[in-house]
Order: C-alpha cells, then structure tokens, then sequence
C-alpha cells in the first residue's frame, strides 16, 4: 500500500467530522465563520501531526498501563505551544476560538489517531495520516463556517457582500446542526458515488 493512501483516506475515506463523526463540540461551536472554521482546523492538524510523530516514537517504551495518560501529555505539551503561537500572531483568532484551543488536549480526533493509529505504525505513516486526518477536518470545519456564515452574516471569509442581515438561525446553535447534517449528507452522498 501507498504511504500517501494514508493521506488521501483522512481527508476523503476517514474524514473525521462527515464520515467519522469525532470532534463535534469544536465543529458545532467554532464555526461561525470560515475563518474561525479554519483557524480551529489549522490548530488541530498541527497538534494532530506533531503528537503523531512524536507517539509514534515513543509507542514501543511506553507501558500498556500507562499509555493513555502519556498521549495526553503529549498532545497536552503540543496543544501549548500551538497556543503560545497563536497568542502571538493571531491574537483576534486566539481570543475568538478561546477556551476550544484547550480542549484539544482531550480532543477525540487526536487522542483517537494516537491510539488507534499512530501508536502501531512509523514516523512517516504517522505523520502522513495526522497530515491527511488534518486536512479533512479543516476543510469540513471551513466548509461548515462558510456556509454559516454566508447564510447568517452574508459575509465570506468576513467581508460583507450585502448590506442586510442574514438569517440568524445559522449564526446559532441549531444553525450549526442543520448545515452539518446537510453537509454530511452531500459528502456521504458524492463520496459513494466515487466508490460505486
């Protein structure tokens, strides 16, 4: 098998968010806009390829007993320095994104990847399915913010493209659920095309 199948499954094959389902608290909450969608995403395949990497290297020392509190502090010591970087040099995107930057310690997708994933394959497998894994989250994150925010704010990427409001059920909660529920079914639906 091609190493860069690892890549193309994350992205189409194992998508966490249309096809896996992982990840939901930060995909329903962060995605008001594409930006914010995109700025999650970004921070999350940073962590999610380092931690990869970095597991992937330590799995044969690692006890059984003690293998998930490890991951975590892994994945907690990368969390922190994405953080540091984004307080740094997107400091509006740091403020808005907030208390969810955090929580990636004990996101699902990235302990998930670690476990199921990064902990019985190479540096280079590992990095290559954080890299593809990544990717497929940040494009479903921005998907979502896009269309959120284009039905809400009639914006894209925020610039206003009209001068009215838009409809305010997308900027909310329920808004987020309707257009991942439709998205996951447009995704679902093209991708098993591709596979019939």
């Amino acid at each position: 098998m091609s190493k860069f199948k690892y890549l193309i499954e994350g992205i189409v094959k194992n998508n966490p968010t249309f096809v896996l389902v992982l990840g939901m608290c930060p995909t329903l909450a962060t995605t008001t806009s594409a930006m914010n969608g995109m700025g999650m995403g970004a921070a999350t395949m940073a962590v999610l390829i380092c931690s990869n990497m970095v597991i992937s290297l330590l799995a044969p020392i690692i006890p059984d007993k003690v293998r998930i509190p490890c991951y975590i502090v892994v994945i907690a010591a990368f969390v922190t320095v994405v953080q540091f970087v984004m307080q740094a040099f997107t400091p509006a995107l740091y403020e808005t994104l907030g208390i969810f930057i955090p929580l990636i310690v004990v996101n699902c997708i990235v302990l998930g990847r670690a476990e199921a994933f990064a902990n019985k394959h190479s540096v280079l497998e590992s990095a290559l399915d954080g890299i593809g894994i990544g990717i497929g989250f940040t494009i479903a994150l921005t998907c979502i913010g896009l269309v959120r925010e284009v039905l809400g704010n009639l914006s894209v990427f925020d610039h206003k493209f009209a001068s009215s409001d838009g409809m305010l059920v997308f900027v909310l909660a329920p808004g987020a659920f309707l257009v991942l529920g439709y998205l996951m079914v447009i995704f679902n639906k093209i991708k098993g095309k591709k596979n019939a």
